[in-house]
Parts: structure tokens; C-alpha cells; sequence
């Protein structure tokens, strides 16, 4: 049996809709229900955004420190990961409002993309920004990696000590504007890390679950859930957020590798309680 597989859910993200999939979460209550579902089927990580109960996106403090509660009240052990990208268009001050008390991991962008038909900003400042924010708080930053030249950028910020580990890496292929979610992509990727660190694949739409079984192949870690991909397989929407954890906990035992626990996803990414 290979290295355990941390499994991240996304559960909701900042532009999936109820309309798309009625199973997307809007209420901190929904999302945190989402959120003990995914642990329960598998998932040792839940990667968090938040919404008003209009669905817009929210990077409301309140918002997201209630989904925390929630989840720790339930008695879940996940680690809780609150993302700092909130929605296009959002201010990097009012991004970082999701790091709120109980928060273990950050998200941390590394650069600026064309996202769809606009532009996701993250200059240099913002990133500086960003990472000092996560040290001051103790989070472990996980890195979002879309294109090839922020890995240039990941290795300025360790250069220059506004980053060091323990971090983690999280490559998000399939992003219109972005890399496309290829096997060969994600193999230059990985191989362009500037050090040993973990590292795992977020697939966009179609792309995510054949993106995880190749993640699974190479050694990395996998993230799934409805804010990357709505569907199950083509034209089969996905019932729930468990239900794409339970697809890739599948492609994780035909691979030789088990899913995580909670305990072992922070002793990997160096969480410490």
C-alpha cells in the first residue's frame, strides 16, 4: 500500500450556482453539512468558501467563522482550509476576511490570470501580502498553482522569505486562461516544483477525476468537489459533494493507496493543534 492520499473537498467555491447543480450549498448551515458529508465519505481536507444566502459570494468573516463552528460543533477532526481568493473583483483586504479563528490552512494564489473572460488580480504585493498574513496567523499556506510561471513565483517568495514550510501545492489545471488539465501539464508541474514539498491536483469540469487517478499514479494528493466539477461522469450531474469524495477514495484503492484520516493530513502538511 503507496502513501496515504489526502482528499480535499471543495465544497462550494465563488461561481457554481444552485442552478447548475441544486446540490450546491449557499448557508453556512448547508455548506458545513457539505463539509461533514465529504469527511464522512473520505475527504481529510475541506477547502472552504463562503456565500450570502442569495448564493453571491462572501469573504464575510462571520460567514465563514460560522461554517467553522458548525463543523467543529458536529465533533468533525477535517482540516479546515479558508480560501483568500474569494471572487473575481474582490479586494485582497476583503479576501482575507475568510481567515478567521479556527482556520488551520490558507490559500494562496500565485499570480495574476486571465480567469474565464476576466481577470483574477494577484500582484506581488498581494502575495507578499497574503503569505504575511497567514504566517501571523500560524496557517499553513497551501500554494494555487494555474499556469507554469507561478512556479517562478513560488520560488521568488521562498527566495526572498515571505514563504517556507511547511506549505503545500496545489496545482488547479482546466481553468479557462490557464494550463489545460493534461497528464503531461501536470507532469512538467511537478517536476518543476523549486523543493520537495506535497502537492496536489485540482481538475477543472471534465477534468478532475482523470486529473486525480494520475495524481494518484505520481505520488500526489487529490482534490475534488463542486466547485471544480458539477458532474459525476458526462451529463450526470453529481448528487453531492460525497458523492465525487467517494469517486476518487474509488480510484485511491485501485491505485494501492488509502484515503488519509484527518491526523495523518496534518501530520503530512505540518499542522500543528
Amino acid at each position: 500500500m503507496g502513501e496515504p492520499v489526502i482528499i480535499a473537498a471543495a465544497v462550494v467555491g465563488a461561481e457554481v450556482r444552485r442552478e447548475q447543480n441544486p446540490a450546491v450549498p449557499y448557508t453556512p448551515a448547508e455548506i458545513a453539512a457539505a463539509a461533514l458529508s465529504a469527511g464522512e465519505a473520505g475527504a481529510a481536507v475541506v477547502h472552504l468558501h463562503a456565500r450570502w444566502p442569495d448564493g453571491r459570494a462572501s469573504q464575510e468573516a462571520a460567514h465563514f467563522a460560522e461554517i467553522v463552528q458548525r463543523i467543529r460543533a458536529a465533533g468533525s477532526q477535517l482540516v479546515l482550509q479558508c480560501s483568500t481568493g474569494g471572487a473575481v473583483g474582490m479586494g485582497i483586504e476583503e479576501r482575507l476576511g475568510s481567515l478567521v479563528p479556527g482556520a488551520e490552512m490558507g490559500t494562496l494564489n500565485m499570480g495574476t490570470m486571465n480567469f474565464g473572460d476576466e481577470v483574477f488580480v494577484n500582484s506581488r504585493p498581494d502575495l507578499v501580502k497574503v503569505a504575511t498574513r497567514l504566517r501571523q496567523r500560524g496557517l499553513v499556506p497551501e500554494c494555487e498553482v494555474y499556469d507554469a510561471g507561478m512556479l517562478d513565483t513560488l520560488a521568488w517568495l521562498l527566495k526572498e522569505g515571505h514563504l517556507a514550510q511547511p506549505y503545500h501545492v496545489q496545482f488547479v489545471l482546466g481553468v479557462p486562461g490557464g494550463m489545460t488539465g493534461s497528464e503531461r501539464n501536470l507532469r512538467f508541474l511537478v517536476e518543476g516544483l523549486p523543493e520537495a514539498v506535497h502537492w496536489s491536483v485540482a481538475g477543472i469540469g471534465r477534468f478532475e477525476l482523470p486529473l486525480a487517478e494520475v495524481a494518484l499514479r505520481l505520488g500526489g494528493h487529490v482534490r475534488v468537489g463542486l466547485e471544480d466539477n458539477l458532474f459525476i461522469s458526462k451529463g450526470v450531474l453529481a448528487t453531492g459533494n460525497d458523492q465525487l469524495v467517494r469517486a476518487a477514495v474509488a480510484l485511491a484503492g485501485k491505485a494501492g493507496r488509502r484515503p488519509a484520516t484527518p491526523a495523518e493530513a496534518r501530520g503530512m502538511l505540518g499542522i500543528k493543534l
